[in-house]
């Protein structure tokens, strides 16, 4: 089993409007939902190839609710810790006449002490049985910045690996505590945080239309032909897309051409299109570290 951890998911509200004047009352024509936070994301794309999984984290309120209700519907579990406050919601919408749309990001709720310690003990207890466990995305108010690390520390004592994908302080505490790999937020080789990270971590990057990831053997690049790599959507699809490696021991090679694949067959509206995905797997190619090649 899969975990992945969202502690601060959101709640898409999509509104389609014939037309938006500001100042005036708006009609909606169609109301959409769906959900929103990377660990959520990178759930959906693990699950479309049919690994076990479950999306974990916490969640609360209506908004809460209906984050459940549309994994559900994806074929997702959920072991969510709950908690009093609201989940967060995104408020898009979308003017018909102009294609504009306008966001309204609602803040992340409060996260009180009793919360904190049991989410602990739900993500304590999803460690009997998890393969891998996968933490990413931002931190809600009241949560510390070194809950990514406590947690990685957690897996390893259960012997999970973990992977994560975060910036800042959270990444360079966790960074340390020997997560099996990372992916930094904001897509840069941060030298600060590889040589903090040292033991067996490895670090993996989109770079235009290369994926790198330097590991203890060396670098590894792999190369997508035709294609370009970028966005939030892509960034999901390749922390997804190195999960199943991660947890079943895959090569480098294996992992590279899967999660470059994945990251690359992206839509717009950020489904995984898996003939594009088998059509790009036969493009990739992938460079050898000089000491993997003598070995």
């Amino acid at each position: 089993m899969i975990v992945t951890v969202t502690l601060n998911p959101a709640l898409r509200v999509e509104y389609d409007a014939e037309r938006v004047v500001p100042g005036q009352l708006n009609r909606v024509r169609r109301v959409g939902y769906a959900t929103g936070g990377r660990g959520l994301a990178v759930a959906r794309y693990v699950q479309t190839f049919g690994h076990d999984v479950v999306a974990a984290g916490l969640a609360g309120g209506s908004a809460g609710e209906l984050i459940r209700a549309e994994l559900a519907r994806a074929g997702v579990a959920t072991q969510f810790t709950r908690i009093a406050a609201e989940s967060r919601r995104v408020l898009a919408i979308a003017d018909g006449q102009s294609g504009q749309l306008t966001s309204f990001a609602e803040p992340s709720p409060y996260i009180t002490t009793e919360e904190l310690g049991r989410l602990a003990t739900d993500y304590l207890a999803l460690l009997d049985g998890a393969t891998a466990v996968v933490l990413c995305g931002s931190l809600p108010a009241g949560l510390p910045e070194e809950i990514y690390g406590s947690f990685v520390s957690y897996a390893a004592g259960a012997g999970v690996p973990v992977v994560l994908e975060a910036g800042g302080t959270a990444l360079r505490l966790a960074a340390a505590r020997g997560p099996a790999l990372i992916i930094p937020d904001g897509g840069s080789l941060d030298s600060g945080v590889l040589l903090q990270a040292g033991g067996p971590t490895s670090v993996v990057v989109m770079d235009g239309s290369t994926v790198r990831a330097l590991t203890p053997a060396g670098e590894w690049r792999a190369t997508l032909a035709g294609g370009r790599l970028d966005g939030e959507a892509a960034t999901d699809a390749l922390v997804a897309g190195f999960v199943p490696g991660v947890a079943l021991g895959w090569s480098w090679p294996d992992m590279l051409r899967h999660a470059a694949a994945l990251a690359g067959s992206v839509r717009s509206s950020g489904e995984a299109d898996l003939t594009a995905y088998e059509e790009l797997l036969g493009g990739i190619t992938v460079s050898v570290p000089a000491s993997a090649e003598a070995g």
